[in-house]
């Protein structure tokens, strides 16, 4: 058996697709577009295109975004002082800081920059008062990866209420809201990590499994249910070229494009699971295209609420996450 691709770029353009008139009829109303401000601490090449690519996609369906870039070297007190003006900013919607910030800033400095954003304007949910509403199933937004697998599940005709479903990571960012999401649209919901015993076992018990450790091919076989729905939330950049030839065949596909890069994004989810899985997200291809869709439609959603149309009928804000 071959498992049926969800396919997260079909999934993340169509989303776009809806974001582009909910920010045109919001514009046509409030004579401005939603606008996103984006903090850039540093020079990650990763966040580069991560930033690149929201830019762009904010661009395509009208919606206004600002980058604010500030060097390796600046302090977390400069960083704090730019989310603060981008709070009392009347044309921003939503702020976004791009992780990871620079480790010269401390462990604790992510926390503190979410802790001093407006929760309104945190599109991503990391703010406690907005964790605290998405325990609560009370939140209008909701994190942008975990929120863009229901997304990709929903669109995909995978039924969640009354299924089983394991998330393997327990991150605040994406394990956790994971499996918020799940619980509130009726799954049984199991949290593996680390310490959990027969990982194997337990994940195999799963209708709907997802993958989000960051181990490349952790999950094979063993730990999949016949015919489950399977979501690889994983991106590990991969140089090994002893562990890409275990994975991929001379001459496939992914293993030419390691041959021209010299690396490759590798998922959690072996390859060989698409054996035996009903359905599969794909590594690259599947959630990542989704994360800044979900990102322009918070947005929007952001946007509304701050403007108190949130709910009302023909808007992007008026489903509950």
């Amino acid at each position: 058996m071959t498992a049926r691709v969800l396919d997260g770029a079909a999934v993340a353009a169509a989303i776009r697709s809806e974001a582009a008139p909910a920010v045109a009829a919001f514009t046509a109303r409030a004579g401005r577009p939603p606008g996103l401000g984006i903090v850039l601490v540093g020079d990650d090449p990763a966040s580069e295109i991560y930033v690149r690519g929201k830019l762009k996609s904010a661009a395509e369906v009208g919606l206004r975004a600002d980058l604010d870039r500030l060097p390796a070297t600046a302090s977390l007190s400069e960083v704090l002082a730019v989310v603060e003006r981008l709070n009392r900013s009347d044309v921003h919607d939503g702020i976004l800081v791009q992780s990871p910030l620079p480790s010269a800033l401390g462990a604790d400095a992510e926390q503190r920059v979410f802790d001093a954003m407006n929760p309104a304007k945190d599109v991503d949910c990391f703010h406690p008062a907005n964790v605290g509403r998405l325990v609560q199933n009370r939140a209008v937004l909701a994190p942008c990866t975990p929120a863009g697998v229901v997304e990709l599940l929903e669109r995909s005709n995978v039924t969640i209420a009354g299924a089983r479903a394991v998330v393997i990571g327990r991150s605040d960012i994406v394990g956790k809201p994971m499996a918020l999401l799940l619980l509130h649209r009726n799954a049984t919901v199991t949290i593996c990590h680390s310490r959990t015993v027969n990982l194997p076992q337990v994940a195999a018990e799963a209708d709907i499994l997802v993958a989000a450790l960051g181990r490349p091919a952790f999950v094979t076989r063993a730990f999949i249910k016949p015919g489950a729905a399977v979501v690889d939330i994983g991106t590990t950049q991969v140089r090994d070229r002893a562990l890409v030839e275990r994975l991929f065949a001379p001459g496939s596909k992914r293993h030419e494009a390691f041959l021209r890069r010299g690396s490759l994004v590798i998922g959690d989810v072996h390859p060989e699971v698409a054996e035996v899985a009903g359905a599969l997200s794909p590594v690259p291809g599947g959630v990542g295209p989704l994360t800044i869709a979900m990102l322009l439609k918070n947005t929007v959603r952001a946007a509304e609420a701050r403007a108190g149309w949130a709910g009302e009928a023909g808007g992007a804000g008026g489903e509950r996450l």
